[in-house]
């Protein structure tokens, strides 16, 4: 699932939104069911499976409302604290249930755990974090993992003399080698804003590690002041003072497929994007995919805190379970199957990559068993997941973030700027 701002509109793209169960948004558990809420798309059709199988057993039957993905988060905030709410729900950890976490409407879930220590250890223990709030547990993977990659076309690449760059320095060579041959070094879709983000989030792991984020989050403002923190910044503003992203970034948006198109296109060296452009430029641009969509993980910072093997990106979805819910037992049974060997066969069909452990054992069968291994691999060696930092801070954080990211790239925000704008996020 993309990112909780480009979640409806990424999915547009690859994905028809559609609703299905009884659509209600979350009906009054008093039913004596187990209303459990997603997000409507494509992949809805495997929840929908996974509900099945648990009704077959179950005397408490589970109940799949959905909300069609442009809908979902403005329908959840007006539900989850009256009497319609669900008893489970899809969230994105982090940020996005920090605040219900707050306001003591979800469940701990180190009962489950205690009781079921495979609701934890079944899973990748990078992505599991992600959902831990204030050091307790409070939602369970349920998707697939969508790491940040760097994406590139190789015929381009080559006419350059150019190998996929394994440090921050090669990928800086890289861009006047490109310009060289009067090839847009990094397509960017500044039109959107939040693929401009990932050049941050990932550019301040490797520089300052996650402890600078987790710092902030915590209410630790002095994080954004750090050497480490103006050390990036530099970084990047140099990257875009050296026309590594053209001139007319802004007027590009991923979400229209215009920089999806620079690269298939030959026009574009590289991409920075989610795991999820593998389909996309496959749905647009099927010849490009098949021969030249080249991928690697971030080039490495020498003397940078971050260890090289941390990723950043969306950690994956998570189901949520309400306090209130009336039937704990059976939701605890649930839970269960999000790391079944029918659940990980399933979502690897449709081309999600699950975070289970036993994901391992069918990758082969995964619709591309090549690009699943090379992400699975990144995910489960890393010591640390960063989930994307409009994930990372509550959503009413997201605004205020993309302006100051916008506007630092674009030099209308100087580096003591950009780092008063982050300094005044709300973290609650």
């Amino acid at each position: 699932m993309p990112r909780l701002v480009a979640c409806g509109a990424t999915l547009a793209l690859a994905l028809s939104l559609t609703a299905c169960g009884d659509g209600n948004g979350g009906a009054s558990a008093d039913d004596g069911k187990i209303h459990v809420l997603v997000y409507g798309d494509a992949t809805n059709k495997v929840e929908k499976r996974i509900v099945d199988t648990f009704n077959k057993t179950s005397d408490v039957k589970v109940v799949l409302d959905t909300i069609p993905g442009a809908d979902y988060q403005q329908k959840l905030q007006t539900i989850i604290s009256t009497p319609q709410a669900p008893d489970i729900f899809f969230n994105w950890g982090g940020g996005s249930i920090k605040p219900f976490v707050k306001a003591d409407l979800l469940l701990p879930l180190d009962d489950f755990i205690k009781k079921n220590p495979d609701l934890e250890n079944k899973f990748l223990p990078s992505v599991f974090n992600n959902a831990v709030v204030d050091g307790k547990p409070y939602g369970i993977p349920m998707r697939g993992t969508q790491p940040v990659l760097l994406f590139h076309n190789k015929k381009a690449l080559q006419e350059a003399g150019v190998t996929p760059p394994k440090t921050w320095d090669e990928l800086v060579d890289a861009v006047g080698r490109l310009k060289d041959k009067g090839v847009t070094p990094i397509a960017l879709g500044g039109g959107d804003i939040w693929p401009t983000q990932m050049w941050f989030q990932y550019l301040f792991d490797r520089v300052a590690g996650p402890d600078l984020l987790k710092k902030a989050l915590a209410g630790d403002k002095s994080a954004w002041e750090s050497p480490e923190s103006k050390k990036a910044l530099n970084m990047i503003r140099e990257l875009v003072d050296a026309g590594a992203f053209g001139k007319n970034y802004d007027s590009v948006k991923y979400t229209n497929g215009g920089s999806v198109a620079l690269l298939a296109s030959d026009k574009a060296g590289f991409e920075l994007m989610g795991s999820w452009y593998y389909s996309q430029q496959l749905t647009d641009h099927k010849e490009f995919a098949e021969k030249d969509l080249g991928y690697s993980a971030f080039p490495t910072v020498e003397g940078g805190k971050g260890d090289p093997k941390n990723v950043a990106g969306n950690t994956n979805n998570y189901y949520s379970v309400m306090k209130k819910t009336k039937h704990p037992e059976a939701v605890a049974e649930f839970l269960k199957l999000m790391y079944s060997d029918e659940f990980v066969k399933a979502q690897l069909d449709i081309g999600n990559l699950p975070t289970t452990t036993n994901t391992d054992e069918f990758i082969d069968s995964a619709v591309s068993p090549e690009y699943s291994r090379f992400q699975y691999d990144l995910v489960a060696d890393a010591p640390s997941f960063q989930l994307s930092w409009d994930q990372a801070y509550p959503q009413k954080a997201s605004s205020d973030l993309h302006k100051a990211v916008q506007q630092f790239f674009n030099g209308q925000l100087d580096t003591d700027g950009f780092i008063q704008a982050m300094q005044a996020l709300p973290t609650e």
